[in-house]
C-alpha cells in the first residue's frame, strides 16, 4: 500500500504568507515578522516584487528550453558521474529522494558560483560547466545568478530580524556560500504513468528560492499530515527554509517536505520547467544551534555541530548523487 508520503491526493491550498519584496524598504521589521512567521508556520512563503527582472527571467528560461532541447547524448556529455550532480547535467532518472525507491522524474543542470583561480573553497566548489552549442546560456545563468543571490541576501536579513539577530547577522556565513542554481525538466508523463515527479524531500541548504512554481505540482506536507498546494502567481517566487538553517534555528524555522505532483488535470501531459537557487553557506561555515533558539521548553536538537560541506556531503550520499 502506498505511503502518506507516496499517495497521490487531493490537496487544499496553503494558507502561507504572500509578502513583497517592495515593502521591505518601507518596514524592514514588519516584512521580517510576516515573513518568519510564515517560515515558522509552514517552512513556506510566497514572494512577489523580488527584483528579479521578467526580461531576465525569459531570457533564462528560453536558454533552459534550448538546453533540455539538446539532443540526448550531447547532453549525456555534459554529465560526470561521481561529482554530485555539483556542476552540468544530470540526466532523467538518477536523483532519488531520501528513503524513496522510485526516481524522480526529472532531468537537470546545475550552475554554481564563479571562483578566481587559487581561491580557498576550489576544492569544495568544481568550476562551472558549459553547453558549447548554446553562445548566450553562460551570460545569462551568470546575470540570473547573480540576481537570485541579491534577492536572497535581502531575505537572510528579514530571517537575522525575525530571529533577533543582526540585520547583517548571515553576510559571512554565505560570503562566496556555495550556492547552485538548478535548471530543471520533468518531460510530459504519459501512458498513466506515475504521478510524482519529484518525491516527498526536503532540501539540503540554507534557503530556496524557486521560479517555476506557478505551474501546479508544488505541494508540501502539513503538521497534521495533509498535503497542501503552493501556487504562487507569475513570476513570483515560492521561498522555502532548508535544512541547514532548520537546524541553526533549532526547528523554530521548519524545513518542510515536499514534493512535485502531476496536476489532476490534461496539465498533467505538459511538461514542467522550473528554476530553484539552492542558498548555502560558505563550505568551511560551522552549523550549529543559536543560542538564542534553546531553552528548556526547546533542548538542542542539533547538539553536534557540523561543516557546511561536511553536512551537504553526507546529503548528496543520502539521495543518490554521490
Amino acid at each position: 500500500m502506498d505511503s502518506v508520503i507516496d499517495k497521490p491526493a487531493t490537496v487544499a491550498p496553503a494558507a502561507v504568507a504572500s509578502v513583497s519584496l517592495a515593502h521591505f524598504e518601507a518596514d524592514r521589521d514588519g516584512f521580517a515578522r510576516e515573513l518568519g512567521a510564515s517560515f515558522e508556520r509552514y517552512g513556506f512563503a510566497v514572494v512577489a516584487d523580488h527584483g528579479i527582472s521578467a526580461a531576465l527571467i525569459a531570457r533564462a528560461e528560453a536558454a533552459a528550453k534550448a538546453l533540455f532541447a539538446l539532443p540526448e547524448p550531447v547532453k549525456r556529455g555534459y554529465h560526470a558521474p561521481g561529482t554530485g550532480g555539483a556542476r552540468g547535467y544530470t540526466p532523467f532518472g538518477i536523483e532519488t529522494a531520501k528513503d524513496a525507491t522510485a526516481v524522480d522524474l526529472k532531468e537537470f543542470w546545475h550552475v554554481g558560483r564563479e571562483l578566481p583561480a587559487g581561491h580557498a573553497y576550489a576544492a569544495a566548489m568544481a568550476p562551472n560547466v558549459w553547453p558549447l552549442e548554446l553562445a548566450d546560456f553562460r551570460t545569462v545563468m551568470l546575470d540570473i545568478y547573480a540576481a537570485f543571490e541579491a534577492t536572497g541576501a535581502r531575505l537572510l536579513e528579514a530571517i537575522a530580524r525575525y530571529l533577533g539577530l543582526a540585520p547583517d547577522f548571515f553576510v559571512d556565513p554565505v560570503a562566496d556560500g556555495n550556492s547552485v542554481l538548478r535548471l530543471l525538466h520533468y518531460p510530459p508523463v504519459t501512458h498513466g504513468g506515475a504521478s510524482i515527479r519529484a518525491g516527498a524531500h526536503e532540501d539540503i541548504n540554507t534557503i530556496t528560492l524557486l521560479l517555476g512554481a506557478e505551474e501546479a505540482g508544488l505541494e508540501i506536507l502539513d503538521r497534521d499530515g495533509q498535503w497542501l498546494s503552493v501556487t504562487p502567481g507569475e513570476g513570483e517566487l515560492a521561498v522555502n527554509v532548508g535544512d541547514m538553517l532548520q537546524r541553526v534555528t533549532n526547528g523554530r524555522l521548519r524545513s518542510t517536505t515536499h514534493r512535485v505532483a502531476n496536476p489532476a488535470s490534461a496539465r498533467a501531459g505538459v511538461a514542467r520547467y522550473s528554476m530553484p537557487f539552492f542558498l548555502h553557506f560558505r563550505p568551511d561555515y560551522r552549523i550549529e544551534t543559536l543560542p538564542s533558539c534553546i531553552d528548556a521548553a526547546h533542548p538542542d536538537r542539533f547538539p553536534a555541530p557540523i561543516g557546511a560541506h561536511d553536512y551537504l556531503m553526507q546529503r548528496l550520499r543520502e539521495i543518490k548523487l554521490l
